[in-house]
């Protein structure tokens, strides 16, 4: 079992770079006491070897995933920042080669400034920035019950399983909650009594669904606990989940491909790496109302978001890409400020970024390298203070502060087929590659460190 060390976040530096401007877009924003500092600004590196990388043994990065594409791995995007600075940005593969199950005569190449849907890595840099801002600003206490911000979110007698009353933020925020797994509220199938594909409609039944464990008993990860965050963002901050982090964090920071709905807001489909190629129905297996059936490019994969939330929850719905996620980092690994702009407070982050007395590898939604269960995804390499999260699309993200350390990999891995729809309708080809399943990646880039001889 690895012992949990407390976070170093790194010191304050001051230096001349300046984010783009932008002013906040609450006239009632909280004047930070520290908000006369400049914090450290991404800039790009010379050469690796100027923050302590082999050159030499970054290329057999470059090596794993181009060999993995050459072998049928649809595509990729990695860049990895170290002290401050971009120490590799890269693209690998194709952003589309299939439409259906047609490959195209000509496969699209993918780029630096590829979209895309960062699926459950919303929960971070949407749902987390967004409660991890509020909390510093004393707009959110976590210890509050969550019937303080959703009044109708209470037990009803005909529940068999108790707890809503007195259900915390925190417990959500761990994933011990009680809620199920996933509800598939846009399915009349599963979901039953709890069906909806209208936003409004979907958050009340966020409300009514029944807990299936009593709360702080047990760890499910659920799409639930942020959908609910979610509302409870929107519910304190009176604007929707998507203008509140587009305009209150994302502008602030500069950051121009970040954003929910991004079809709806200038992008064409060209810009995004595909996901799924017949749409929701995972080969033509799976069925319900309104069903896409079309190779998915620019819209959120995940059902519950698209369906029942309009493309904008908690839980997914962001699109994003390396160079704005790595921005992102960035501001976790200063404290939480970025430049001249600062949104939370360190204490806030360490408290987000703290272990579950329950389980050494949940913090609050951050997932964190508590023991060896998760060397899967952060290698055996990365410091015990290390955290980050996963997409179902094919996304992590690490952040290690002891190393000063962020790696965003990005990939399309859902954009093939299915190995077997009727055995398992979650596999994909793209799941097999070793890329798709991230540790190798993340593995490679730190070995690449001179630290790590």
């Amino acid at each position: 079992m690895k012992k949990w060390t407390s976070c170093v976040l790194t010191s304050v530096l001051a230096i001349s770079l300046l984010v783009p401007s932008a002013s906040f877009a609450e006239s009632n924003e909280k004047t930070s006491p520290q908000a006369h500092v400049e914090y450290p600004v991404l800039t790009k590196a010379k050469k690796p070897e100027e923050v302590g990388f082999s050159s030499e043994k970054l290329e057999k990065v470059d090596q794993l995933i181009e060999k993995e594409v050459a072998a049928g791995f649809p595509g990729a995007a990695l860049i990895v920042i170290k002290d401050g600075k971009i120490v590799k940005n890269e693209s690998y593969g194709y952003k589309q080669k299939f439409e259906g199950h047609t490959p195209l005569n000509k496969f699209l190449k993918m780029k630096k400034d590829t979209m895309f849907d960062i699926a459950s890595n919303t929960k971070m840099y949407a749902a987390n920035f967004a409660l991890q801002k509020l909390v510093s600003e004393g707009k959110i206490d976590l210890n509050s019950r969550v019937q303080e911000y959703i009044p109708e979110f209470k037990d009803e007698p005909t529940d068999k399983i108790k707890g809503k009353n007195t259900m915390r933020l925190v417990d959500i925020l761990h994933h011990s909650a009680g809620f199920p797994a996933d509800p598939a509220y846009h399915n009349p199938e599963v979901a039953g009594d709890l069906y909806s594909q209208d936003r409004e409609t979907t958050l009340k039944m966020l409300t009514k669904t029944p807990l299936e464990y009593k709360p702080g008993t047990k760890n499910i990860y659920s799409d639930v606990d942020y959908m609910l965050l979610g509302y409870i963002v929107e519910k304190v901050t009176g604007q929707k989940l998507d203008d509140y982090v587009e305009n209150a964090i994302y502008k602030p920071l500069g950051l121009k491909h970040t954003m929910f709905n991004p079809l709806q807001k200038g992008f064409k489909p060209k810009d995004f790496a595909a996901t799924e190629l017949m749409g929701n129905t995972r080969d033509g297996v799976i069925s319900f109302p309104n069903v896409r059936t079309y190779t998915l490019q620019g819209e959120v994969h995940d059902e519950k978001a698209f369906y029942s939330m309009e493309g904008v929850s908690g839980h997914a719905g962001l699109f994003s890409t390396t160079s704005d996620l790595a921005v992102l980092l960035q501001v976790m690994l200063n404290g939480g400020s970025y430049g001249n702009k600062s949104f939370f407070e360190k204490e806030t982050i360490e408290e987000f970024v703290a272990p579950s007395k329950m389980n050494s590898t949940y913090g609050l939604g951050w997932r964190l390298n508590g023991d060896d269960s998760m060397d899967w995804m952060f290698s055996k390499y990365a410091s015990d203070s290390a955290y980050g999260h996963t997409g179902w699309t094919g996304t992590v993200t690490i952040i290690d502060p002891e190393q000063n350390l962020g790696i965003v990999l990005l990939t399309n891995k859902k954009h093939s087929p299915l190995v077997d729809p009727a055995v398992n309708s979650n596999q994909f080809f793209g799941d097999l590659f070793t890329t798709g399943r991230y540790g190798s990646v993340v593995t490679a880039v730190y070995e690449a460190l001179e630290s790590n001889k």
